[in-house]
């Protein structure tokens, strides 16, 4: 609305004005049309920015995981997206199963083994003579 104002009160012409602001033409004739349009409304943010993403796991299918898992506790996280694959016919990726059963805490760490290593040979250092 400021770039408007601007414009509109400027005595130069738009051109000028607008190439004193460093904005486009193209730019501010969509923004003025849309307040001819729609009036200050039609100024408001409209951001590409899509509502649902393509590639995440709606939050009803974490939870229904989640169930599937505390179920089927025996079962290794690419048994569970296979199983829960075939019983829900909504396909979840083994390392989705993953992330969604260690957001929970679902996920133990794996036992750890621990050997100890064998004592590492001592090298004496002999310095030159006389030094």
């Amino acid at each position: 609305m400021e770039v408007i104002r601007l414009v509109e009160e400027s005595h130069l012409s738009a051109r000028l004005t607008l190439a004193k602001l460093g904005i486009p033409r193209t730019t501010f004739y969509r923004w003025y049309d849309r307040y001819l349009q729609r009036g200050e409304a039609g100024l408001q943010d409209q951001s590409p920015r899509p509502k649902h993403v393509w590639n995440r796991v709606p939050d009803e299918v974490k939870r229904k995981v989640v169930d599937f898992a505390l179920q089927e506790t025996e079962l290794s996280p690419r048994e569970l997206a296979v199983t829960f694959t075939d019983q829900e016919r909504y396909f979840v990726s083994e390392s989705t199963v993953y992330r969604v059963l260690k957001a929970h805490d679902l996920i133990t760490s794996p036992a750890f083994i621990v050997i100890k290593a064998a004592p590492s040979r001592q090298i004496a250092l002999q310095s030159p003579a006389g030094q």
